[in-house]
């Protein structure tokens, strides 16, 4: 890191200065960035259809609270508004 650096004014390498605190926190965040992406692979088939399935089931259980919260609260909110 300090190679990269060594061209750069000495005001934007010190944490100290708000322009180097900006400008090192874009670098690391730059850095880890780079890191994480180089780590990360692609799902293979099996891992996939895993993950699939939990969101399908996830899809699934949040329709069907969905849909029991509004089946029951239409009758409430017809008691309460006293519809014609």
């Amino acid at each position: 890191m300090a190679t990269k650096l060594s061209g750069m004014p000495a005001f934007l390498t010190d944490k100290n200065n708000p322009a180097g605190y900006c400008v090192q926190g874009a670098i690391e965040f730059g850095m880890d960035s780079r890191r994480l992406i180089q780590r990360c692979t692609k799902p293979d088939a099996k891992e996939f259809k895993k993950i699939a399935v939990a969101c399908a089931i996830g899809f699934s259980i949040m329709g069907f609270i969905g849909y029991t919260v509004k089946l029951v609260f239409i009758p409430i909110n017809n008691i309460i508004v006293g519809g014609s």
